[in-house]
């Protein structure tokens, strides 16, 4: 087993692109709040071949606690910890650009078992319980005839927000968009939460946020030449 510096100097080696918050490891203050994290001292190296095999972990079902999912995630309970802060996160962005929190927040996986993609020697955090895949988000329609405080007549009723649909508008103009990047930079400069944060920037996750909370802190969301 890899020692843990050694390790870290590795994950950063292999996935901090240029733009990002390079090579920050998640010792002192580098990680924000928490210089610890219960996964930390686990090595993510794996053989490069052959059938994946990832640790035995203790992993819990989470619905969800301030906003629910639109189906159950399977992660492991520090994590769990992780997204419940998200939650809350997210209906704070919600209820400042839409009037409410959003009904169910829709992901596309928490727990898989598997490599990380182009990295055969190195297991996903997926593959711990130690990340979510976020696509977007659905809102019901409000109580009542409207909703008030101005909103524009789309926002009146049920909608839903994606990235693949919303992330590329022009955020001067859809509310949509101005949502899920407020909420990016929100997560971004809530080191406590999320370590590796990535979106449309990053090579095949145009509809998609990936969290994690791999041992380094990696940062991939925004095109560095877009404007908003």
């Amino acid at each position: 087993m890899l020692e843990r510096r050694t390790l870290l100097a590795l994950a950063a080696s292999l996935f901090v692109p240029a733009h990002a918050e390079a090579g920050q490891r998640c010792e002192g203050e580098s990680c924000g709040e928490d210089d610890h994290y219960a996964l930390d001292e686990l090595s993510r190296n794996i053989p490069k071949s052959g059938r994946v095999l990832c640790p035995k972990l203790e992993l819990v079902t989470h619905l969800g606690s301030a906003l629910r999912y639109d189906s159950p995630t399977k992660v492991h309970p520090a994590f769990r910890e992780r997204l419940i802060a998200f939650e809350e996160v997210v209906a704070s962005e919600a209820r400042r650009h839409f009037g409410r929190d959003p009904r169910r927040i829709v992901h596309l996986g928490t727990y898989n078992c598997r490599r990380i993609g182009g990295y055969p020697e190195l297991v996903s955090e997926h593959g711990l319980g130690n990340a979510i895949d976020v696509a977007g988000f659905d809102f019901a329609a409000p109580r009542g005839s409207h909703v008030t405080g101005g909103w524009p007549r789309q926002h009146d009723g049920a909608f839903s927000v994606r990235l693949d649909r919303h992330w590329k508008l022009d955020p001067r103009v859809s509310r949509e968009s101005r949502f899920l990047r407020a909420l990016a930079q929100r997560l971004i400069d809530r080191r406590d939460i999320f370590r590796v944060l990535l979106g449309p920037s990053y090579p095949g996750h145009h509809n998609h946020f990936h969290f994690d909370c791999a041992p380094y802190r990696l940062i991939d969301v925004f095109d560095v030449n877009a404007r908003w």
